[in-house]
């Protein structure tokens, strides 16, 4: 079996808020590009550590309601570490163990092959970098 691969980076602003940016057109646009047709895996994957990736449902509360949760379990207190000294406060870095940094979704007839209502989403809570790098792969 021979198959292709190819990759580019997308950049997206996100602000100093935290955030929900939806990726599935931006995901869709890069297949229609490389994938002719074939079926094969895209990966998705965010090189920062304030964020993560997500596939859930958007525009009906989900949303908003993943984000009060993360706010809830990753509360803005005193209790964790940012042992670099930078800015950023040290629950941000918790994210991505949360919501990971990656993806990998079926791609079928060089289409997302995702369900009813799925979004693929950038989720931020770091206030650190506005501008976010989003690598995209296809395998096919």
């Amino acid at each position: 079996m021979t198959g292709t691969f190819t990759t580019r980076t997308v950049d997206v602003t996100t602000g100093s808020a935290e955030t929900m940016h939806d990726l599935t057109n931006a995901c869709s646009a890069f297949l229609r590009e490389v994938a002719h047709g074939r079926d094969g895996l895209l990966n998705v994957f965010t090189p920062h550590a304030t964020s993560g990736l997500a596939v859930i449902e958007t525009g009906a509360g989900s949303d908003n309601d993943l984000l009060a949760a993360l706010r809830e379990v990753l509360r803005a207190d005193d209790r964790w570490q940012d042992r670099h000294g930078g800015a950023v406060p040290g629950h941000d870095h918790m994210l991505p163990a949360l919501v990971p940094p990656h993806a990998t979704l079926p791609v079928v007839g060089g289409e997302l092959e995702l369900g009813t209502s799925q979004s693929v989403v950038l989720v931020t809570t770091g206030r650190d970098t506005p501008d976010r790098k989003i690598r995209l792969s296809f395998l096919g």
